[in-house]
């Protein structure tokens, strides 16, 4: 029986492992998935007793995405780029591998809705916390001109030296309306949503305007939005993105079904209202 968690404080939230247990069950596999919280500053001893408890695999999110790389024997490049991990796999000779498949579960979840070619594509994002940075590595080596928008100019700065391989453009938020035009879509990864306020957008002309959040916190910006005739994408499909790929990581390359686990969390999510 393969030993599967997601570890974080609070944890009680997290949809992975009715994405997982989905999969499982699906595919008929040998493995169980559960939630776990592990407090602030308790990370390193946390990953001691999973090792000793055989576990084969973590997901990792707030507050250990940084802290476990501490304590990990190796990392991928896209960890190293973005500086915080969300999956760990136990190495056959004993400590953890840490990668991050948020990145690439963003390109998974644009690919969905028909975004797979970015050469031409110019993507405004907004915010420069942990979600942009992993935003700025995938869309960055997909080719993409990136357009990072921040409060503070400095820190989206930082964060494009560090997790681009390409110089980008930066600027305030305040001048969104100005960069909007030159946009194929925009990325939002900041909380602005979730108190029930938004950021104020031009005329979308059926472009897509992505959100990383989803459910409640994501209502507010998707429906202003979508009245200012932007096409809408919640940030769920990449919740199931990097899922997935911590899925292939641990089960030698398996890639489960996307769309039922997908329909699964809607319906959670709906029950849950």
């Amino acid at each position: 029986m393969k030993r599967l968690a997601v570890i974080g404080d609070p944890v009680g939230h997290s949809l992975s492992p009715l994405i997982h247990m989905t999969w499982i069950d699906a595919l008929r596999l040998e493995a169980s998935y559960e939630s776990i919280r592990v407090p602030a500053g308790e990370t390193a001893a946390a990953l001691d007793d999973f090792e000793q408890q055989e576990f084969q695999g973590l997901n990792v999110t707030l507050p250990h995405k940084q802290a476990v790389l501490a304590k990990v024997t190796e990392t991928s490049d896209a960890v190293e780029a973005i500086g915080a991990a969300n999956t760990l796999s136990r190495l056959p000779r004993g400590g953890w591998r840490a990668d991050n498949t948020d990145a690439p579960g963003l390109l998974t979840a644009l690919a969905r809705i028909g975004l797979s070619d970015f050469s031409d594509k110019t993507v405004l994002m907004l915010g420069a916390g942990g979600a942009a940075r992993a935003g700025l590595f995938a869309l960055d080596r997909a080719g993409a001109k990136i357009i990072l928008l921040n409060r503070t100019v400095e820190k989206a700065e930082q964060i494009i030296t560090e997790c681009c391989s390409r110089a980008h453009v930066s600027g305030p938020l305040g001048t969104l309306q100005e960069h909007a035009d030159h946009a194929d879509l925009i990325i939002n990864t900041t909380s602005a949503g979730h108190g029930g306020a938004h950021i104020p957008l031009p005329d979308g002309e059926g472009r897509l305007f992505y959100d990383m959040s989803y459910g409640t916190p994501a209502e507010a910006q998707l429906a202003h939005a979508k009245a200012q005739g932007w096409q809408t994408e919640d940030g769920l499909g990449m919740l199931v993105g990097q899922a997935a790929e911590s899925f292939s990581i641990w089960f030698d390359g398996v890639r489960p079904d996307i769309e039922i686990a997908l329909t699964a969390c809607r319906t959670s999510l709906e029950q849950n209202v």
